[in-house]
C-alpha cells in the first residue's frame, strides 16, 4: 500500500532532495511557500503572525487521500505546533533530531541560516553543539548550490576531525554536502525524515 506525504517546502531546491531520498511505497506530493521563510528572514526569526499563516498552510495540506504532512523548513517547524489534523504532523528535524539521539556520543549540529539557530537548538536540546556555517546561506542565496555544499561539508569535516562522533546537518538544504564529506557521514533531514514517515 503506496502512503502519499503532502511536503510544505520554502525552497524549490528541496523538492529533488526530498524526492531522491523517498523510499519505495511513498508518494510525495510538494508545495513550495518561499513566502513564509523571505518573511521570516527579513523579520529576523519566526513571529506569531508568519507561525500562524504557516500552520494553516500545513492545514490545508491535509486533505483526503494524504497519510501525513511533512514541513521540511527548520525556521519554520515550531509552527507546527499550532496546526490541527486527524493524520500525522511532522518536522523533517525532528526526525533528523531522533537519529542524532539514537547515534549517541558526542553531537555537532550545522545551520546555515541565522534564523534557524533558535529553532534547532530547542529542538535538539543543550547536550550538543549547534554552529553556523560562515557565509554559506549568502551562498545558497546567491545560487551558488556547488560553493554550499563545499562549505557545509568542510565544516562537517572539521567537526569529525575535532571529535564529533554524530554531525547533523540541520537544513534539508544542506543535505548534497553529505556526499562531499571525508572524514565522515553527517545525518541529513530528507533521510530521517522520510525513513521515520515509511
Amino acid at each position: 500500500m503506496t502512503r502519499h506525504i503532502a511536503c510544505l517546502h520554502t525552497a524549490a531546491s528541496n523538492v529533488p532532495l526530498f524526492d531522491a531520498a523517498c523510499p519505495p511505497g511513498v508518494t510525495l506530493h510538494h508545495t513550495l511557500r518561499a513566502d513564509l521563510l523571505a518573511e521570516a528572514e527579513a523579520a529576523g526569526g519566526l513571529t506569531p503572525a508568519i507561525a500562524a499563516r504557516t500552520a494553516a498552510a500545513i492545514e490545508a495540506l491535509a486533505a483526503p487521500g494524504i497519510d501525513a504532512v511533512l514541513l521540511t523548513c527548520s525556521t519554520l517547524g515550531p509552527s507546527l505546533a499550532q496546526a490541527r489534523a486527524t493524520i500525522p504532523l511532522r518536522r523533517a528535524d525532528a526526525a533528523l533530531a531522533e537519529a542524532a539521539r539514537r547515534a549517541g556520543g558526542r553531537l555537532v549540529v550545522l545551520c546555515a541560516v541565522e534564523t534557524t539557530l533558535g529553532p534547532t537548538g530547542a529542538l535538539f536540546g543543550p547536550g550538543c553543539e549547534i554552529r553556523l556555517v560562515p557565509g554559506a546561506w549568502a551562498a545558497f542565496r546567491a545560487g551558488d548550490a556547488a560553493g554550499y555544499a563545499r562549505m557545509v561539508a568542510e565544516a562537517a569535516d572539521a567537526a569529525f576531525a575535532e571529535g564529533a562522533d554524530c554531525v547533523a546537518l540541520a537544513q534539508a538544504s544542506m543535505a548534497p554536502a553529505a556526499a562531499l564529506c571525508r572524514r565522515g557521514t553527517p545525518l541529513t533531514s530528507p533521510a530521517a525524515s522520510l525513513a521515520a514517515l515509511a
